[in-house]
């Protein structure tokens, strides 16, 4: 199965919709294999978003990234970095569907819920950074026969 990096943002943490979120993907037939709830160090934030480092916007992005916990994942499933940033929506809030997360649950682009990988190349980087292979578990939902052809 493929896998994907998704990050609930402090303002998701913040306004309590960490349960809604997961709901949403275990709902679809995606499987969480790890997670945990931190405030991100300086050091993972700097590697995670290290072709931003040099924007103008990311001074504003480091310190709203770090202002509290964040609870991340690693998620898997058939074609699960195109089915995760569907869910997830467009990245301005502005511009995303009724019905995704953050067409419905966010109103600008620098407080915009979560975050997802957006390849499996950058899903892979993205889970080393913040997994090691120690924390990420197998395991088989009882409803798989019935989500996979």
């Amino acid at each position: 199965m493929d896998r994907t990096f998704l990050m609930i943002k402090p303002d998701g943490v913040q306004r309590g919709l960490v349960g809604e979120i997961i709901a949403r993907f275990e709902q679809k037939g995606l499987k969480m294999v790890a997670g945990k709830f931190e405030t991100l160090p300086e050091d993972r934030v700097m590697e995670h978003y290290a072709e931003h480092t040099e924007k103008p916007f990311f001074a504003g992005l480091k310190a709203y990234i770090t202002s509290g916990p964040c609870f991340l994942m690693v998620w898997e499933g058939k074609d699960i970095v195109s089915i995760t940033r569907q869910m997830i929506g467009a990245t301005n809030p502005a511009e995303a569907a009724p019905g995704t997360i953050r067409g419905d649950y966010a109103m600008e682009i620098g407080m915009n819920v979560i975050h997802g990988s957006d390849s499996d190349e950058t899903a892979a980087r993205e889970i080393g950074i913040h997994f090691a292979p120690e924390e990420i578990t197998s395991y088989t939902r009882i409803d798989e026969a019935f989500l996979y052809e």
